[in-house]
């Protein structure tokens, strides 16, 4: 009985389906797990346009957020890389990082019909964001130093777009056709 509880526990016997070679696990890298993190980091924040609802008579129309710190320092990482490197060979660091943001443009253009979404005005912000920082390279061959530059500023240039409903807006609460296929005769 020992023999037979032994030999059957585990993934020695199993009564199930099998996946065959697929069941193998596949090793990835650090570096292409990261990768795949911050893609869909920056598809989930920043690669979507959102869709408001419709600007009110009267009321003042401004802009979302600004630009977060994160937006504005993963801007400037796919404009001048900084990451990777040789250590011990040549490395560099953005140090005392300061970020200005200053909105230059806030405007909605008129309203038009865009696809899958019905009649809606784009609202456009454009930021203006001055990164602040000090810049230390460190050199290890074939003489190692270090060079700074104390001063460094890099200017990215940020857009907001978002979209705002034109109209009688829809909540999707009755026919899935819209509101006057009930009306319809059939």
């Amino acid at each position: 009985m020992a023999v037979g509880s032994v030999s059957s526990t585990g993934c020695v016997m199993h009564l199930g389906p099998s996946l065959g070679i697929l069941g193998v696990p596949i090793p990835v890298t650090t570096y292409q797990q990261k990768q795949k993190e911050d893609r869909f980091w920056e598809h989930e924040r920043y690669d979507r346009v959102p869709i408001l609802g419709p600007i009110t008579s009267g009321a003042e129309i401004v802009a979302l957020d600004p630009p977060s710190d994160d937006e504005v320092m993963r801007a400037l990482e796919k404009a001048q890389p900084v990451e990777g490197g040789i250590p011990l060979l040549y490395e560099r660091n953005r140090n005392n990082v300061r970020v200005v943001k200053e909105k230059i443009a806030d405007y909605v253009d008129p309203p038009r019909f865009y696809p899958l979404i019905g009649p809606a005005q784009q609202h456009h912000a454009h930021y203006k964001c001055t990164v602040y920082y000090e810049d230390v390279r460190r050199i290890g061959w074939p003489m190692p130093h270090t060079l700074r530059d104390e001063d460094a500023r890099e200017v990215i240039y940020v857009d907001h777009n978002h979209l705002h409903m034109v109209g009688n807006v829809d909540t999707g609460q009755g026919s899935p056709y819209g509101p006057s296929a009930a009306a319809l005769p059939q």
